[in-house]
């Protein structure tokens, strides 16, 4: 009984998860923060009442919870559990085209750069770990982990950025949900973040977790990790 009733659960949530509008409200708020209902609309580019039946959806599966402030309800994913559960499927089955082949612009930003919950993901995420690790910052462990070089402490002590000295070496490499490469995590991934929100490399977006590269940040990727963009795309040089 226990058995079928976990197949039936496994069934329930992959069914749910399927759904490309339901995959983007969720990609959404993976930054672990609450959105409205109009946020994720618009995110998903779909019209508020049709996201209201995918949100009840996504509520009644468990993946989500809501609450009312004043007049407005907001959304949030269930717990950080869910998130590795996103993180978990993307590393199993065919690599999916949506992400590269999407029209929805809101997607597309996504797919750029977003936070996964307290870290940077997208594109730039996985190549801006890529860039790290060919200047030897971080390295690579068997264990899954990416680890901070003497160089690596050495450049953040440069830089300003303090990161637990016991912690420095839990670094989860988290596999991105639409590159299926891996970009850095854990407390490195998430003060690596913040200070380049802080230095203004980037710009959060109030709307929904995708973020913006400046100006001024597109110069300080290349000088630092080596990163360029060639005819729409953008890689780390060795």
């Amino acid at each position: 009984m226990a058995r079928r009733m976990n197949q039936f659960h496994i069934s329930v949530v992959a069914h749910l998860i399927a759904e490309p509008v339901r995959s983007i409200m969720l990609i959404n708020l993976s930054g672990g923060e609450a959105l409205s209902a109009s946020a994720l609309a618009e995110a998903a580019g779909i019209t508020a009442q049709t996201a209201s039946f995918h949100l009840a959806k996504l509520r009644d599966g468990g993946l989500i919870t809501s609450e009312s402030v004043g007049r407005y309800r907001y959304y949030r994913l269930a717990g950080p559990h869910v998130s590795r559960l996103l993180e978990s499927l993307a590393s199993v089955g065919p690599v999916s085209s949506q992400w590269q082949t999407t029209p929805n612009p809101s997607a597309k930003e996504l797919r750029f750069a977003r936070c996964c919950y307290d870290h940077l993901a997208g594109q730039i995420g996985v190549v801006i770990s890529q860039g790290m690790l060919y200047r030897g910052l971080i390295a690579m462990q068997e264990d899954q982990q990416y680890v901070l070089t003497v160089k690596g402490h050495l450049w953040l002590k440069q830089q300003g950025v303090e990161i637990n000295a016991d912690r420095a070496g839990n670094n989860r490499m988290c596999l991105d949900w639409t590159e299926r490469q891996y970009h850095l995590a854990g407390p490195l991934g998430s003060a690596l973040l913040e200070a380049f929100i802080a230095w203004k490399w980037m710009n959060c977006s109030s709307k929904s977790r995708a973020l913006k590269v400046t100006a001024l940040g597109w110069i300080a990727l290349e000088q630092h990790f080596g990163i360029r963009q060639q005819q729409g795309a953008i890689f780390a040089a060795k």
